[in-house]
């Protein structure tokens, strides 16, 4: 089984992005990210309301964090690393299987400049190196076509299919998922 100690968090530097721990003054950003209807659209998640719900969402990363149950970075420009353009991270860590679900968003501004490609090669690499695990899934709306074509940039595989696979707003959905392992990576 997995031992998963997050503490000391790694920040994780690439060619232009700065992966780092998030903090309440991230608040504002994270509201603007999760309340945008283009980056929601495919997710399945209702907007944000207020700040106060992005508070309740950034405290529950670092919580999850605190207890090794998922780590989360705020995506930054190397040349603004406090303005949080996006995030990435793993949730639903599978220790007794070695694996994780990797999930990431980005606000548009930032769509269709390869830097979610730059960000998940990265995490994934810290995923298999510093986590030792085995492989990374991503479940997604298969109707997301960009966020297909990103998962098999890096080198994901299409590995299942699930037809109405969740519910929301009263409509059932499909869901792809890609797995990448750690001897393909």
């Amino acid at each position: 089984m997995l031992d998963i100690n997050f503490e000391p968090f790694t920040e994780i530097t690439t060619a232009r992005l700065l992966l780092r721990k998030f903090s309440l003054a991230d608040v504002p950003a994270m509201f603007a990210l999760r309340s945008n209807t283009q980056v929601l659209e495919f997710l399945g998640r209702e907007p944000l309301k207020n700040l106060d719900e992005a508070t309740a969402l950034v405290t529950t990363i670092l919580k999850n964090l605190e207890d090794n149950n998922g780590i989360m970075w705020g995506i930054c420009l190397q040349e603004n690393k406090i303005q949080l353009i996006g995030s990435i991270g793993f949730w639903q860590i599978e220790k007794e299987n070695y694996r994780a679900e990797i999930g990431y968003m980005l606000h548009p501004q930032y769509w269709n400049k390869g830097f979610m490609q730059e960000a998940i090669k990265a995490v994934v690499a810290f995923g298999f190196t510093q986590m030792k695990l085995n492989s990374v899934k991503a479940s997604i709306n298969p109707r997301n076509a960009a966020s297909a074509a990103l998962l098999e940039k890096t080198g994901f595989i299409r590995e299942a299919y699930f037809k109405e696979d969740y519910y929301f707003r009263g409509e059932f959905f499909d869901s792809a998922v890609y797995g990448i392992l750690n001897n393909q990576h």
